[in-house]
């Protein structure tokens, strides 16, 4: 068990904004990075491996080097052009502005999806209720929602196989797909039918209610919310330190 599975689901989502805060501030490549590697040694120390952390993360690889591409070639240019073809234009400011954006998506998005893919659902709808105290009513409707997501994909199974045993799984499949899907809704909509009446019945639109769970914030949940700050608070540190801090106000100024 890491390090992670001990606090509330709650506390990650105030740690990621609590980073995110000051981090959007900056556009440096110093910051970023000291910021990413200050969050790959805390996972480390916290137990959570470099497998998890590529897992978790994985979608980020694609999209930090599409945004540092982007930049690359059609930011303002600035310095000494090294390469022009009509709109694009790589020099010295689009490089660093590159490099910066690029681990800037890496230094935010990394730790988020790290702390935030894989929670519980039961426990994140606990910890909504009873720690943020958003009103229950909503947050159990949305994790039956969520519950019910999974079974879309078993319903669409067996939609198809039962059209199929009826002999109209050769149509064309733009048309197939049509019929499925409003099938698909039918089953959906009569599925939270059956379950808002139950949820009903049960006493769930009340204006109290008990909890089997109680969700509470202890120390590991402090000790995560002091990492978010001081996390962010280092590398901007360090970034003014070493002379390199960029405003976004002032990104324009390569």
């Amino acid at each position: 068990m890491s390090a992670l599975d001990r606090v509330n689901p709650v506390t990650p989502l105030a740690a990621a904004v609590l980073y995110s805060i000051p981090m959007l501030m900056t556009i440096d490549v110093v910051t970023a990075a000291v910021a990413l590697g200050a969050w790959l040694v805390i996972f480390a120390a916290a137990g959570i491996g470099a497998r998890t952390v590529l897992r978790r993360s994985w979608p980020l690889l694609v999209a930090a080097p599409l945004s540092a591409v982007s930049m690359l070639l059609y930011a303002e240019p600035a310095g000494r052009i090294h390469a022009q073809v009509w709109l694009a234009t790589i020099s010295d400011g689009s490089i660093e502005l590159a490099l910066a954006i690029g681990l800037r998506v890496l230094a935010l998005g990394v730790p988020t999806l790290v702390a935030l893919v894989g929670l519980d659902p039961t426990r994140l709808a606990d910890g909504l209720a009873q720690v943020a105290r958003l009103p229950h009513r909503f947050v159990l409707a949305a994790l039956a929602g969520t519950r019910l997501f999974g079974v879309l994909g078993e319903d669409w199974r067996q939609i198809a196989l039962a059209r199929r045993a009826r002999g109209l799984g050769d149509t064309g499949a733009v048309r197939r797909a049509l019929q499925s899907a409003f099938a698909l809704l039918v089953v959906a909509l009569r599925r939270g039918g059956t379950l808002a009446t139950a949820m009903e019945a049960r006493g769930f639109g009340g204006p109290t209610r008990t909890w089997a769970r109680p969700s509470t914030v202890g120390r590991a949940d402090a000790v995560l919310l002091i990492l978010a700050i001081a996390v962010a608070a280092l590398a901007i540190g360090v970034s003014i330190a070493a002379g390199s801090f960029r405003p976004v106000w002032e990104g324009a100024s390569w």
